[in-house]
């Protein structure tokens, strides 16, 4: 079964994507932590992020990276936190997360946010890349 990661890549769920190439594709955490909070995610679908071979791997941190000073930008804030747990979806991934506090980084706490904001946040990080 498909995860809803590999449902959003196939453009089966919307989300408000911030970047992607033939590999990777990021986009905004639909249920964050904090203002901005973007997933960076492989579109093969792949549960562990360690199964990853080495050079994907890689390029997906490359491409992670990419994203960050963008997302600095568009979101004000003291750093770009990153985390990988991957126990939430069973879809390799990357948190990006921005960071004023470590309170910002409790996956405990979601914060609200409407889908305009969503999108008028996604539309900023795409607008510095």
């Amino acid at each position: 079964m498909a995860s809803i990661f590999s449902k959003i890549v196939n453009g089966e769920i919307p989300s408000h994507k911030i970047a992607e190439n033939d590999e990777f594709l990021a986009f905004l955490d639909a249920f964050p932590i904090a203002k901005g909070h973007t997933l960076v995610i492989p579109k093969r679908e792949v549960d562990y992020i360690f199964d990853l071979d080495q050079e994907e791997y890689l390029r997906l941190m490359l491409f992670a990276r990419s994203i960050v000073p963008a997302l600095e930008q568009a979101v004000p804030c003291n750093r770009i936190g990153m985390s990988v747990i991957g126990l939430e979806v069973p879809h390799a991934h990357v948190h990006l997360i921005p960071l004023n506090s470590m309170k910002d980084a409790d996956f405990s706490q979601k914060i609200k946010t409407s889908p305009e904001e969503l999108a008028t946040i996604a539309a900023n990080i795409r607008a510095g890349l």
